[in-house]
């Protein structure tokens, strides 16, 4: 029997990772004022079998927790141990923002609004740029995990470039109850991975520094489906949709007419047909009240969770449906499933 040729180790900055091996790496971002070194730490999976790479990351934005809690769980899948090809699963890639419990980074910019960055420029671009040159460039789909911003919540949905015939049929494999089309930022990480030939899913889910299990769950079940359909992993404890997801072609915030307190009538993830009472707001006396209704048949892909709202404050953000019913049985489908299904022992949840 011939000898089968080894493969090549995996690099990662200065670290290598041979074939079948698992590990920790630490990249140096910089060092903090009082000398404290700051890395970005990203977990190697490299299998002893060909296959993609892919990028799973979470925590871009500091205060976007979701993310870090479903990568935790994601290496402690079994399926991991005769993985094929190469994971490399970054939970935190914003270390500044999540230890300050803040978005941004100290110098105050979206660190999803520098890509692809620069090693000379700002503390963002230097990480940036670090980010696209280490881990995009070196994998062949990534797959970006974020929550609402702080004080609003978003029910579990990717977002997809529009004209990408790939992504739309990984975004159908991941299985999430909403896919929205989402154009392209500048700046953006999607955006640099685009023009370096790369495809990510941007999976957008629960609400800025809080955990949410059915968001963890559902971020946790569609990352297994796309390694699965991409031949990294076998099939078992890998659940498939019991529905297809409902497409968004274009969505609309609806915002406060008025300030005051607000009642919400509509929660996340909700069917509504257009002119249907959503919310009212309030003022404080009592004295004025302004309904806001729904414009068009839609979904409630995210909602504002404070009571307390200026004029102008986004409330809803309402995806367009073509088809409420057939909507409805879409999402009744995905959420009873990810109900009936728990990915993990009841001493795991957080």
């Amino acid at each position: 029997m011939p000898k089968t040729t080894p493969r090549p180790a995996f690099q990662l900055g200065r670290h290598k990772i041979a074939a079948g091996e698992r590990k920790t790496v630490n990249l140096p971002v910089s060092v903090l004022s009082d000398h404290t070194p700051v890395t970005m730490s990203a977990h190697v999976v490299h299998g002893k079998r060909p296959g993609p790479v892919i990028f799973v990351s979470g925590g871009v934005h500091g205060d976007e927790v979701i993310g870090v809690e479903i990568v935790r769980r994601l290496l402690r899948a079994t399926n991991l141990n005769a993985l094929r090809g190469t994971l490399i699963a970054i939970p935190i890639v914003n270390t500044y923002g999540f230890l300050n419990h803040s978005r941004y980074l100290p110098d105050r910019r979206d660190l999803n609004r520098v890509f692809p960055g620069s090693a000379t420029g700002s503390l963002a671009g230097r990480l940036a740029d670090l980010f696209t040159n280490e881990i995009v460039a070196k994998s062949d789909l990534g797959i970006d995990l974020h929550s609402a911003a702080i004080h609003r919540t978003n029910y579990p949905q990717v977002r997809i470039s529009p004209d990408n015939p790939r992504t739309e049929e990984l975004a159908k494999v991941f299985g999430a109850p909403i896919v929205m089309r989402s154009p392209l930022r500048e700046g953006s990480l999607r955006q640099t991975a685009q023009d370096l030939g790369k495809d990510v899913l941007l999976y957008e889910s629960g609400e800025g520094l809080r955990f949410d299990e059915l968001s963890v769950r559902a971020g946790l079940a569609g990352i297994l489906r796309v390694m699965r359909h991409l031949d990294m992993i076998s099939s078992k404890g890998v659940s498939k949709p019991k529905a297809a997801p409902q497409f968004c072609p274009s969505s609309k915030w609806l915002r406060a007419p008025m300030g005051g307190l607000l009642r919400l009538y509509k929660a996340d993830g909700e069917l509504v047909r257009e002119g249907d009472l959503m919310a009212t707001v309030s003022d404080p006396f009592g004295e004025q009240e302004k309904d806001i209704r729904a414009p068009f048949d839609g979904i409630v892909v995210g909602r504002a969770v404070m009571p307390i709202v200026n004029e102008g404050d986004a409330l809803f953000h309402l995806g367009r449906v073509a088809s409420v019913v057939r909507a409805e049985n879409a999402v009744e489908g995905l959420n009873a499933q990810l109900g009936d299904d728990p990915m993990f022992d009841e001493d795991e949840i957080i």
